[in-house]
């Protein structure tokens, strides 16, 4: 079985609801920041949030290693810095229970998207890993140094698209 690592990311002009998702796949955590810098990809998300974002973001990548792999031969670590990613595998039984209705019996926002992603991690073998973003340099382990990465390309794609 074939491991791989994902990193998601997402930086959002909430005025222009416009966002950039970035992604970085690898296989091994020790390879060097400077040639994974080139296996960044990113892409442009209109009408969104900030939380919405980051679940997009994760879910184009997913996408994509589905389209790309034998998912039954690959597990996956996630690694992301979204609180509300990291809380929907425990979520799940009860948004499924209320059928995506909060308790005000309002459709909850980003419900489709919250559906996608079970339907998604049903296919795939997933830990999902909550990384700290933003930190000072001098406190990044290697993970956070390749969190590092897509967080610094969704940014700069925000800053020179928007």
């Amino acid at each position: 079985m074939t491991h791989l690592n994902i990193f998601t990311d997402g930086s959002v002009n909430t005025q222009l609801k416009i966002g950039y998702g970035a992604c970085l796949v690898t296989s091994d955590l020790d390879t060097p920041i400077e040639p994974l810098k080139d296996t960044v990809k990113v892409k442009r998300f209109e009408h969104t949030s900030s939380t919405k974002l980051e679940l997009q973001a994760l879910l184009w990548a997913l996408n994509e290693m589905i389209a790309s792999a034998s998912v039954s031969d690959i597990s996956l670590t996630v690694y992301t810095d979204s609180q509300n990613i990291i809380g929907l595998p425990r979520r799940r039984a009860r948004l499924e229970k209320n059928n995506y209705f909060s308790s005000k019996n309002k459709r909850l926002n980003n419900y489709e998207l919250y559906q996608e992603f079970y339907r998604l991690t049903d296919k795939l073998n997933c830990l999902f890993i909550k990384v700290i973003g933003h930190q000072a340099s001098s406190k990044k382990d290697g993970i956070d140094k390749l969190f590092g990465l897509v967080d610094q390309a969704s940014r700069r794609a925000l800053r020179n698209n928007s």
